[in-house]
């Protein structure tokens, strides 16, 4: 484990940098997930990348801070660790919030971003309603009152029936989180809105959607790469909001061929 403090906070962080010559990825994972749920997918990994993952603020071993948070916070949070660890220039991936932070990482810092894979996000994600309730109900009933209907968005039916051991785990996984990192992050999201900044979004970008995912569904993925000049759109079949979880090796294969590319 390692740990670095970052604008007053300590962010949960490891960095995997066998490789220096090769490109360096950075890895933002989902509201409610801790950096674990990249695991699967780092094991489908044969092309020989530095990797950088790491707990957001209020989740996993990180700090909570001070909430409810913006998604500029976010970003600040993983410049401010890229800078610690002295990296330059990276290739970003966002799962959910985590593209969205990516997304602002690019807006403050374009220099920084080689490449973008935007996983299971959008330019905008919900409505102030639907986040104030769930902001709402995870205060006053806690984020296990939620976690059915969290669950059947993360993952396809199928991975719910067959998969019983990994469900309980991701359960306890969004469950164990705190519940003013989650709510924090709920109000961050609530209140981005990357239109404007994804239309100018001038770096090769790769859109992923799970075929089957409840919370960011293709329609919606599919609406942000059209904002991307360029941008190029794929579909995981038999995945739904967390592909690096249900379909690792899917999503190894596209993001090599995607960063490879010259």
């Amino acid at each position: 484990m390692a740990f670095a403090d970052i604008n007053g906070i300590t962010l949960h962080y490891e960095y995997l940098t066998e490789y220096e010559d090769e490109p360096v990825v950075v890895f933002s994972n989902s509201l409610g997930t801790d950096f674990r749920i990249w695991l699967p997918l780092i094991d489908e990994l044969t092309d020989n990348w530095s990797i950088l993952v790491y707990d957001k603020r209020g989740h996993g071993l990180s700090d909570v801070g001070t909430a409810p948070y913006t998604i500029e916070d976010h970003a600040d949070d993983l410049i401010g660790l890229t800078a610690h660890l002295g990296i330059k220039k990276a290739i970003f991936v966002g799962l959910s919030v985590g593209g969205l932070i990516v997304q602002s990482v690019y807006a403050k810092k374009p220099g920084l971003v080689q490449k973008i894979v935007l996983c299971d996000t959008a330019h905008k994600i919900g409505t102030a309603d639907m986040w104030n309730g769930r902001i709402e109900t995870a205060r006053t009933a806690g984020i296990g009152s939620m976690a059915d209907a969290i669950l059947e968005r993360w993952f396809t039916k199928d991975f719910r029936d067959q998969r019983k051991a990994d469900l309980s785990g991701y359960r306890n996984m969004l469950t164990r989180q705190s519940v003013e990192g989650y709510a924090g992050t709920c109000a961050a999201i609530r209140d981005a809105d990357f239109t404007e900044a994804a239309r100018k979004i001038k770096v090769p970008t790769l859109c992923i959607v799970g075929d089957q995912d409840g919370s960011t569904p293709p329609d919606v993925v599919r609406a942000t790469a059209d904002l991307i000049s360029g941008a190029d759109f794929e579909i995981i079949e038999n995945a739904g909001h967390i592909p690096c979880v249900e379909q690792p090796a899917a999503l190894a294969e596209l993001l090599a061929d995607f960063i490879n590319e010259d």
